[in-house]
């Protein structure tokens, strides 16, 4: 089984989009085709996701793709402009 490397900026913006949905881990995770630990360790970045797992959980926190990547860019830049603030 390949492994996928885990992001912290898709990790985030799943996070953020289920919480703000009020959905909890089970829920999505259901409804996606994973367990809740599946979908959490992708959230914290513990794990990464394949391709059709993404899509999965994108389609059941109800977010376009489109939407999705352009979310995950913005935090990814986030993200680096804390790690050159910190250095």
């Amino acid at each position: 089984m390949p492994k996928h490397k885990p992001d912290p900026a898709l990790g985030a913006v799943l996070r953020r989009l289920r919480e703000q949905r009020g959905e909890s881990l089970e829920n999505v995770g259901h409804h996606a085709g994973v367990t809740a630990n599946t979908l959490g360790r992708i959230e914290l970045a513990h794990a990464g996701g394949g391709w059709s797992t993404i899509l999965d959980i994108a389609r059941a926190l109800d977010v376009k793709l489109t939407d999705l990547a352009r979310q995950v860019e913005a935090e990814r830049a986030l993200l680096e402009s804390r790690r050159g603030s910190v250095r």
